[in-house]
């Protein structure tokens, strides 16, 4: 093991992940973030002068394996802690917990903003507390874990965090209304309301399965399914504002 795995803030945060790393340099580069990556300006030199280089790292490429490990997780746990619950009540629960907000402070309570690396201005300017940056790193810890332990480090830490939460009002009542929610997303921006249009109905008449898209302006749409017009809407409607808050 590198001896990086000792360094004291690493070592600290491990006892709060609870896991040990046996690559400790993918914990590392979770807690880059690319104000603070020093290969990019190296980058930028050696693309203009022809010349090879390492590839840049900080936590966006593990952020985006993140995203995809959290979701299958708090998937699998709401539907197992709701094995009767409807899949729009199911997606709507699970927009609440993995909002840009609730895992802003998930990261908080592991005090993971004072592990981030930042630049100077960006800590300045109170990076290490943003809402999108504390999201983005908790993400990418999420995928260094699963890549470090496999499936089974990334559940249990996703699961000791997020579990006692899945029933809390105060997740929960964050996204009974992911329509209302996006609406309001956008009228703050001055943008026109989402526009929602049936994709496709399937299934038989008494047991109907319906997909449904939602845009805002000319952005790229996001679909929803469910057993009612309703819940496909509601289910579309956190799937795109999820999008436009990470991207913010």
């Amino acid at each position: 093991m590198s001896d990086d795995a000792s360094k004291p803030g690493l070592d600290t945060l491990q006892q709060a992940l609870g896991h040990r790393f046996a690559e400790p340099k993918l914990l590392e580069e979770a807690l880059v973030h690319p104000s603070a990556n020093p290969r990019r300006s190296r980058a930028k030199s050696a693309r203009r002068g022809a010349a090879k280089t390492e590839a840049a790292r900080d936590y966006n490429r593990l952020e985006f394996i993140g995203d995809r490990v959290l979701g299958l997780i708090v998937a699998t746990l709401l539907a197992k802690a709701f094995p009767d619950a409807a899949a729009g009540e199911l997606a709507l629960r699970y927009n609440a917990l993995v909002r840009q907000e609730s895992l802003a402070r998930f990261a908080q309570d592991l005090g993971l903003g004072e592990h981030i690396q930042l630049s100077r201005s960006e800590r300045d300017s109170g990076g290490a507390g943003k809402p999108a940056i504390l999201a983005d790193a908790l993400e990418a810890v999420i995928a260094a874990l699963y890549l470090d332990g496999g499936l089974a480090a990334a559940e249990q830490f996703v699961s000791r965090h997020m579990a006692p939460h899945l029933d809390d009002s105060s997740y929960a009542g964050a996204a009974k209304d992911a329509k209302t929610a996006l609406q309001e997303w956008a009228a703050a921006r001055g943008q026109n309301v989402p526009r929602y249009q049936v994709a496709s109905i399937e299934g038989p008449p008494h047991e109907p399965r319906f997909t449904v898209e939602v845009a805002l302006g000319d952005g790229e749409p996001e679909q929803g399914k469910g057993g009612s017009k309703r819940a496909a809407e509601q289910e579309a409607a956190g799937r795109l504002l999820r999008r436009l808050e990470q991207s913010t």
